[in-house]
């Protein structure tokens, strides 16, 4: 079975509702939405004509109101789902909605942001190592792992445009950038590098500086799979010219 995944940051759910994310999805069709950073309670979520029909929802929102939150939008109803605050010691900050399904365990994931002052780069970095430890277990029982979201990191010097003038930016530190080697080390596959070597291509670009238009970018957004599961990916794709976010959709065909 193919299934195609997108993983999207919409900076606001509520906001991106009125830019157009149900009509995107109804166009797109996509099988999963993982959506990050959706700032909304349950029962803030807008229900309007356009939202497209046969979605599950599954919310993780943040204790913090307007901040935070990952929701899952699924076809099939998963058989469990895990909202990552109740299940370990993440904390209440609404950034990890775990769904299995038959074929595969999907982790959709809001990995925390250093910030400029670094303030909150241990704990993002202590986020980090407790996840792959997390993702390992979940491979050691068998489970066929993807896991997706805004990684607030780029690996790569040809993952941001201007990666020296970065280097000591939280989002391109090398501590950061080692986890993510750790990663791929460990057999985790970033499935955009893997089928796009070469190709530069951005998900994140800072707003203020009006850095979209003159494409000075960031790839901070990343599906990860399972190396064992390599063979089965067909596609994987950023979506740079849907709007909405100063994030854009990634996304991947996978056969599960």
């Amino acid at each position: 079975m193919k299934i195609r995944i997108i993983s999207w940051n919409v900076a606001g759910f509520r906001a991106a509702v009125k830019k157009g994310v149900y009509q995107f999805m109804a166009e797109d069709k996509a099988d999963v939405y993982c959506f990050q950073e959706m700032k909304a309670k349950v029962d803030q979520i807008p229900h309007t004509i356009d939202e497209p029909a046969g979605y599950h929802m599954n919310l993780n929102e943040a204790e913090k109101a307007g901040y935070s939150g990952v929701a899952t939008f699924s076809k099939d109803e998963p058989k469990t789902v895990i909202i990552g605050d109740r299940d370990n010691d993440w904390d209440n900050e609404g950034r990890v909605v775990i769904t299995k399904f038959d074929e595969f365990t999907l982790l959709n994931v809001y990995f925390p942001n250093g910030k400029r002052d670094l303030g909150r780069l241990k704990y993002k970095m202590d986020f980090y190592k407790y996840f792959l430890a997390y993702v390992n277990e979940l491979r050691k029982k068998g489970e066929k792992v993807i896991f997706c979201g805004d990684v607030n990191t780029a690996h790569e010097e040809i993952d941001l445009a201007r990666p020296k003038e970065n280097s000591k930016v939280s989002g391109f530190l090398a501590e950061e950038r080692e986890i993510l080697t750790q990663w791929e080390d460990q057999g985790w596959v970033d499935t955009f590098r893997l089928l796009h070597p070469d190709e530069v291509m951005y998900s994140w670009w800072d707003q203020i500086t009006k850095a979209r238009t003159r494409n000075v970018g960031w790839r901070i957004d990343y599906i990860y799979i399972d190396k064992a599961l390599s063979k089965n990916l067909k596609e994987a794709f950023i979506l740079t010219e849907v709007m909405g976010s100063d994030h854009c959709p990634v996304g991947i065909e996978i056969e599960v």
